[in-house]
């Protein structure tokens, strides 16, 4: 229950409220290990601490990575932090992506604005294992170009052979040659197996509403779909209550949930 404090080594301007954090324990020192899909409750001194997921690779146990959108006092007290000042850190919480039980099967990922971070660690997860899955197809959808993270990892996931990319924006100007539309026009442009494909999808409720709706109509299962979750969790363990969904917990049991144990609860007003 009590943060760590790493110092800061590296700060990546995304877009102009976007910041990646980097931070590395002394050396001697060795991080948690944490899945794809977990969060960390980021503290700053005398402001509070907010949930961010994690969005480094998994596979890198030297430093931890958070994406963070200038949105509140606690990421705005954050994202003012310089090298070398401390970041208080405890975690990792959540559950996870269903990386294990999709082995095997074609991964479609939906992400909307800075949904793709907690998506991040999955892609590094799909290509440090390609021969374990099949075919991969990333939709991301963003309000302008302006507003896209990660335009080099983009490219470079361009050129992985067998892995779709798929980016598409509200507006736009005539300088942009790519889609613009919401990401569910971004379906059929995509060649994935429906009756084998696991989907993970992390973005605004209402675009998980929208995506979900539009997968069932291509014959997927509740039971194939996947989503994270965003609630005001103060905690991470249950106790406070601020993140509660209906009988679920975000913090403890999510953030990822299978889509046929929320469907209900997405669909009503006011939870």
């Amino acid at each position: 229950m009590l943060p760590r404090f790493l110092p800061v080594q590296r700060r990546i301007r995304e877009t102009a409220d976007v910041l990646s954090l980097i931070a590395e324990p002394p050396e001697g020192e060795k991080l948690p290990v944490f899945l794809p899909g977990q969060f960390n409750m980021l503290y700053a001194f005398g402001v509070g601490e907010v949930p961010i997921s994690i969005s480094g690779d998994p596979g890198e146990r030297g430093r931890l990575v958070h994406t963070i959108r200038d949105v509140g006092a606690v990421s705005h007290a954050l994202l003012q932090l310089k090298r070398n000042e401390p970041l208080g850190i405890r975690g990792p919480f959540g559950k996870p992506w269903p990386l294990d039980q999709a082995r095997g099967a074609d991964i479609l990922l939906i992400a909307g604005g800075i949904g793709l971070a907690p998506l991040r660690p999955v892609i590094y997860h799909l290509l440090a294992q390609r021969h374990s899955y099949g075919r991969i197809a990333l939709l991301y959808g963003a309000r302008s170009p302006a507003d896209l993270l990660y335009h080099r990892e983009l490219e470079r996931w361009r050129r992985v052979p067998d892995f779709q990319v798929r980016v598409t924006v509200d507006h736009a100007g005539r300088d942009w040659l790519g889609d613009v539309g919401v990401v569910t026009r971004l379906l059929p442009k995509i060649n994935l197996d429906p009756a084998d494909t696991v989907v993970m999808l992390c973005g605004p409720e209402i675009m998980i509403r929208f995506s979900t709706q539009a997968l069932l109509d291509m014959g997927m299962n509740t039971q194939q779909l996947y989503v994270s979750m965003e609630r005001n969790m103060q905690c991470a363990t249950g106790s406070c209550g601020h993140c509660q969904f209906g009988p679920h917990f975000i913090c403890k049991d999510g953030p990822v949930f299978r889509y046929d144990r929320v469907e209900a609860l997405l669909k009503r007003d006011e939870i």
